[in-house]
């Protein structure tokens, strides 16, 4: 099960339902089933509380992802910063929306076992958000 709740912030739109079957269809293209996910949209002050709470990090992120998986089912709580979102779309000359849709998938990325903080690792995430993307797009043009 796929969830959504906000702490400190409003829900963003997002329609839950074709972003929950486009969570599945990426998981299940790395060769994952999904199981229970959690997301949370908070503002600034809370991701950088958790950051530092949890992850012992005194900085701003746009998303903490804490991994529960088991054998080949992804789960996980997935905690996403607006604030950051929103500062990071006006940086990158990107829409709000594209954005929230990079962060939510890149988390779900980073379940499937593909990481960005090794030499040459940033580039394959990218690819990867941006084919999930471009499936996005498609899943949206068949709803229509």
């Amino acid at each position: 099960m796929i969830t959504y709740s906000a702490e400190g912030v409003k829900m963003p739109k997002i329609r839950k339902r074709l972003i929950s079957k486009w969570i599945k269809a990426v998981a299940k293209s790395h060769g994952y089933e999904t199981g229970d996910i959690g997301y949370m949209f908070v503002n600034d002050e809370k991701i950088l509380q958790i950051n530092n709470e949890y992850l012992k990090h005194d900085y701003y992120t746009d998303i903490i992802t804490f991994d529960y998986d088991e054998a080949n089912t992804i789960s996980g709580d997935l905690v996403i910063s607006i604030d950051t979102v929103r500062t990071n779309a006006e940086l990158f000359k990107k829409t709000y929306q594209n954005e929230l849709e990079r962060v939510i998938i890149h988390g779900i990325l980073h379940l499937c076992g593909i990481n960005d903080k090794g030499p040459g690792e940033r580039e394959i995430m990218e690819d990867n958000e941006n084919k999930a993307l471009i499936l996005l797009r498609k899943m949206e043009a068949e709803e229509k």
